[in-house]
């Protein structure tokens, strides 16, 4: 059976933290903020994780 390939695009987006939380940062954050609340900007800026099956399969596509 060959090797898994890593899925490039997904590992360029995501990393696997110390204790094996998958993160990554939120979309809709690069332009046009004015129109978005103070609230939603902050939001925004903070880093997101992923958990459970959907983590599981991320690390299987990104070899970790």
């Amino acid at each position: 059976m060959p090797k898994m390939k890593t899925h490039k695009g997904l590992k360029k987006r995501v990393k696997i933290t110390a204790r094996g939380k998958v993160r990554f940062n939120k979309s809709f954050a690069g332009h046009l903020m004015s129109g978005k609340s103070a609230k939603r900007r902050r939001s925004l800026r903070k880093p997101s994780f992923i958990i459970g099956k959907n983590a599981r399969k991320i690390k299987a596509a990104i070899g970790a």
